[in-house]
């Protein structure tokens, strides 16, 4: 299954003209790097897989629509899923992409 297009303009919407920012196909989405590490990724479920500061994604598991990431049925520690309801606002939808490309811009350049 592909990703979902529509989440992925958006999301290249939001991250337009931003330096060190890249696109590559992986998992079945469409992750977004910045400097080398994925930020965001929109998925072939309308959900945005978001990496996080561990410690604050701790907190953002209270908000609505936001639950832990899972690989092969174990959790990622430092990633969310966001779901797609979540993300019909745009003001959304730009947060959780600001959160995901503020931690990938504070890990070092690859």
């Amino acid at each position: 299954m592909a990703y979902d297009e529509a989440l992925a303009a958006r999301v290249r919407d939001e991250l337009g003209g931003e330096p060190g920012v890249t696109e590559r196909k992986m998992f079945g989405g469409l992750g977004f790097m910045v400097d080398g590490h994925m930020a965001v990724a929109a998925g072939s479920t309308g959900d945005l897989m978001v990496r996080a500061d561990p410690a604050a994604g701790e907190q953002w598991l209270e908000e609505d629509g936001v639950r832990p990431m899972e690989m092969r049925g174990r959790p990622m520690t430092g990633w969310l899923l966001v779901s797609t309801e979540t993300l019909d606002d745009d003001a959304a939808l730009a947060t959780w992409v600001e959160r995901g490309a503020t931690y990938a811009r504070s890990l070092p350049p690859k």
